[in-house]
């Protein structure tokens, strides 16, 4: 009798420790690795793929037969420890099946599952697809009665409901990493850029109308020549009495063909070619989007009409800035920068007291990606925008605010605008 009880409860221990594996291997396994290894011809993760879809049946499962094993394994136990020492087997079989299962039936086998899920998911799966069907009557109707308790409770019973999507299960494992220091900054930045095309809009990345190089189309051709010559970007909007107004858009390299062709193909004067040029004759239709364009909308948008440039326009169809599919572009792989490339440094160096010099046009974003803060950009989008906003007015020249954390400075101010900004966190102690 001994040897059998003892054979009866080794055998449950094991069955209890499958389940326990099983359980922390199948939830644990990452799905994007399963899947791989399945496209692999690995038929035991295709299982585990096909087991884990009905999360709520698997676990429902796991868990009843787990509890079987358990409660079978230590009546057992007592039962054998009681006719060996009477009512005092009861105390010692306690000890010894919690010790028993604690070690060998819950706390190794899921050390071990959590060390190696993916491997551990394939070798399981198939027992455990044969135990939910042979299960799957009793599950239903556990499950059935859960659920009735729940909702009498007004609770939330569906997990479906409350999954995080393939985009936050992405983001969080990238920051994870991060923290871990298993993916560096440049490649969490990169890929989070391009994950978080679709949640933001153009009008976040937009240059502002105020900084947009425009020719007017009155203007003499010998001026409009010059300014495109002078100008560091290849494409120019082109208006007519007003700078809402805008008819065209130029590229440098038509411009130059134009006159290229007038001067030398027609066997004219160079300076009549310059003098007779007509800006509208070269000048494409302007392609206009609304501000609230998603950007991995009007990526696709750019690649589909092969076009880099764009006009952005507000509700009423005013014009509110422009972009380029390079601005998209930068919010993915960081700041492009040429030779003939004007615009600020985005390379931020603290000063001694730990400060950092901003411009007010800077967007929050470009800051937080470049020093890994993380100022708030849900009210606006530039870092004087920001202040502005905090301040509920515009500040003036010397002003000193701290909020979220940062200590902000305004440096320099012009007319309305906040040109210049010196930021840090208020962590660091000024320089004395």
């Amino acid at each position: 009798m001994i040897l059998t009880f003892s054979l009866a409860i080794l055998a449950l221990l094991i069955g209890s420790a499958f389940f326990s594996a099983s359980e922390t291997a199948l939830t644990a396994a990452s799905r994007a690795k399963l899947r791989s290894r399945a496209d692999r011809g690995d038929k035991g993760a295709e299982t585990a793929l096909a087991v884990t879809r009905d999360s709520d049946r698997l676990i429902g499962a796991i868990l009843l037969g787990n509890n079987v094993m358990n409660i079978l394994s230590a009546s057992l136990a007592t039962a054998l420890f009681t006719a060996l020492w009477g009512s005092s087997g009861v105390a010692v079989a306690t000890m010894v099946m919690t010790v028993l299962v604690l070690i060998f039936a819950e706390v190794m086998p899921k050390s071990y599952a959590i060390a190696n899920p993916e491997t551990l998911a394939s070798i399981v799966a198939r027992p455990m697809r044969v135990v939910m069907r042979v299960l799957s009557p009793i599950v239903m109707v556990v499950r059935g009665l859960v659920r009735a308790l729940l909702g009498l409770l007004g609770l939330e019973s569906d997990p479906s409901k409350n999954m995080f999507s393939v985009h936050e299960e992405i983001a969080g494992a990238l920051t994870i990493g991060h923290e871990s220091g298993t993916v560096e900054k440049e490649d969490r930045d990169r890929l989070l850029g391009a994950l978080e095309l679709g949640s933001r809009t153009v009008d976040e990345i937009m240059k502002h109308r105020s900084e947009i190089q425009m020719v007017d189309a009155d203007l003499p051709p010998a001026t409009i020549l010059d300014q495109v010559l002078t100008s560091p970007h290849t494409r120019l909007p082109v208006y007519k009495d007003e700078r809402e107004n805008v008819v065209g858009v130029i590229h440098a390299k038509d411009v130059l063909r134009a006159i290229h062709k007038s001067a030398y193909d027609n066997k004219g004067d160079p300076a009549d070619a310059v003098r007779d040029f007509d800006v509208m004759s070269v000048a494409m239709k302007p392609y206009f989007v609304p501000d609230t364009t998603a950007l991995d909308e009007q990526m696709r948008e750019f690649l589909k009409r092969r076009s880099h440039f764009a006009l952005v326009v507000d509700e009423y169809g005013a014009l509110r800035g422009l972009i380029t599919l390079e601005d998209i572009i930068e919010e993915i792989v960081g700041e492009i920068a040429d030779e003939h490339d004007t615009e600020a440094d985005h390379n931020l160096k603290p000063g001694p007291g730990g400060d950092y010099l901003i411009d007010g046009a800077m967007t929050i974003r470009d800051l937080n990606r470049a020093l890994d803060w993380n100022l708030p950009d849900d009210e606006a989008n530039t870092v004087a925008g920001l202040v502005i906003h905090m301040a509920q007015s515009i500040p003036a020249q010397g002003q000193v605010f701290s909020f979220h954390g940062y200590r902000f400075e305004v440096v320099t101010r012009k007319d309305n605008r906040i040109t210049k900004l010196r930021i840090r966190p208020l962590a660091l102690p000024a320089s004395e």
